[in-house]
């Protein structure tokens, strides 16, 4: 039931996660019904729900030209040729430092965030608030607003009702689907699978990744939604211990609210002290997560800051400052706790408004950009920017063209009749590059050594040239003999090189020859 009053409307709601009422471990769920809300917050979140969906949806049919030998879909797992392409960048197997880099960077990014501004990331940006978000959108659109959607539900059922769920969950379903199948289209080439797809000709591990992530975005975002950030998600018990007094957070500011009242202004002119709060409940009835911000931080909180929104536009309209709720830090926060109770621990509104103006007084802390910056935020941002800077560093310094040697362990090494000593190795050159490429392979440091292919009979030669494909790996078995006139005496060290001399690249591994005991 919503009330009315001359300044604003009161709401007969009440906190379905209150901080003083948990509800059992097992209890049944109660239904929340968030009512629309509107203000800067929640067009920032419209923002960052068509960014992150639009990021989503459209990444896999983004082309990237890499030339005739290589995908050009710009962003690329293919597990088949174990490559990662993104945009410019190709990542080998050999390279998953640099995936590892990646996620110690968006790790260090989240406690940054945290640490800064609270759960920015779960009221903002993380999936499973995207999808709710739009799973919400889509009830509204179909049922209507809130008070609508309790009638509804509440009722029974008739013919409208069952049209209206039925088109509700058939939605939700048809963006599960599409959600499934914009994932498959990050691992095989987008317009290929879809064909595949459509025409039922496509992996059956493609249909079964489309079933799974459907059923997984229709039951998280339109079914379970808070239950799975207050239960199934370990960050809100994770991020208790990135916060300080220096993190911002959406915060109740009863320094200033209380003693609140539904009646200002009779109280008022009883001369009882009344806070700013007039008890509407319109941070509650917009609350996705069902919890009253008035008191005080909890668990269940994704400071998504609608609650911001709805009491900004009550104060509006009441006359007074916006900030009732708001972003504040609790070093802010506490500070003002402290002007406002003076010696006592009961809020005095005389000590925070001007008796003449009637305006917040001069001393009132107000949180800033300034506000957050403390010692271990900046550490954090020196963490993460060193370790993008030496990623960065890493892939301007990467060259296309790599080789790795191993050689035999059993045997070490072969005498041949002639008395020289064979040893054998395996070498694979790399051309990380999707281009043709010739290269010579030579020795250097082993001096009257030859080199052979194991395949390629008894020819030997000082040096081998090979054309690599594009974006291939080309394994070679080769024989390294030393004449018994250049034997050395002991296990010598010597290099494998292999250059590129057109595009002016060399590359070099440091192996071993092996010769009998009885020279050692």
């Amino acid at each position: 039931m919503t009330t009315h009053t001359p300044d604003t409307q009161t709401y007969d709601v009440e906190a379905v996660n209150a901080a003083g009422r948990r509800q059992p471990l097992y209890a049944p769920r109660k239904k929340i019904f968030p009512k629309r809300a509107s203000g800067r917050f929640r067009k920032f979140k419209w923002l960052v729900m068509l960014i992150t969906l639009t990021i989503y949806y459209v990444t896999p049919w983004l082309r990237w030209d890499r030339g005739p030998f290589a995908p050009d879909q710009a962003v690329l797992v293919d597990l088949a040729n174990r490559r990662f392409y993104f945009f410019f960048i190709e990542i080998w197997p050999q390279e998953f430092y640099y995936v590892a880099g990646m996620l110690v960077m968006a790790g260090i990014g989240l406690f940054l965030v945290t640490s800064t501004v609270g759960r920015a990331w779960c009221g903002y940006a993380c999936p499973q608030t995207v999808w709710v978000d739009l799973f919400l959108a889509v009830e509204r659109f179909i049922e209507g607003d809130r008070n609508a959607r309790i009638k509804l539900d509440a009722g029974k059922w008739t013919a409208d009702k069952l049209m209206k769920r039925t088109a509700k969950h058939a939605t939700w379903l048809v963006i599960g689907i599409l959600t499934g199948g914009a994932w498959i289209f990050y691992f095989a080439d987008a317009p290929t699978l879809l064909a595949d797809v459509v025409t039922l000709q496509a992996p059956l591990v493609a249909y079964a990744t489309i079933a799974l992530l459907t059923a997984t975005t229709y039951t998280f975002g339109g079914l379970l939604r808070e239950q799975v950030c207050t239960y199934m998600c370990p960050w809100p018990r994770i991020q208790g211990a990135m916060l300080d007094e220096h993190s911002l957070t959406v915060t109740y500011n009863d320094w200033r609210g209380e003693p609140r009242s539904r009646h200002a202004k009779r109280a008022a002119a009883e001369g009882k002290p009344v806070g700013d709060c007039v008890d509407c409940n319109a941070c509650v009835v917009v609350c996705p997560m069902g919890i009253d911000i008035r008191d005080g931080q909890q668990l269940e909180c994704i400071t998504c800051a609608l609650c911001i929104d709805a009491c900004d536009d009550v104060m509006t309209r009441l006359g007074k400052e916006q900030g009732l709720i708001s972003y504040a830090t609790l070093s802010d926060y506490n500070r003002n706790m402290a002007l406002a109770t003076g010696s006592g621990k009961v809020v005095q509104p005389s000590r925070v408004r001007n008796p003449v103006t009637g305006k917040l007084v001069d001393a009132i802390k107000r949180t800033n950009w300034r506000s957050v910056i403390h010692p271990r935020t900046i550490v954090y941002l020196v963490g993460w920017i060193a370790i993008g800077l030496a990623m960065v560093t890493a892939l301007a310094l990467r060259t296309p063209l790599s080789l790795n040697v191993l050689h035999d362990r059993n045997p070490l090494y072969v005498e041949l009749r002639d008395g020289s000593v064979r040893n054998g190795y395996d070498v694979k050159v790399l051309n990380m590059a999707p281009e043709m490429r010739e290269v010579e392979l030579r020795l250097d440091g082993l001096p009257g050594s030859t080199i052979s292919l194991v395949d390629g009979g008894s020819e030997t030669a000082g040096s081998l040239t090979f054309t690599l494909e594009p974006d291939k790996v080309l394994p070679v078995r080769l024989y390294v003999r030393v004449g018994p006139e250049s034997l050395p005496a002991s296990q010598m060290p010597f290099q494998i090189v292999v250059s590129d001399e057109a595009a002016g690249i060399t590359r070099s591994v440091e192996s071993t020859f092996e010769v009998p005991e009885k020279r050692k």
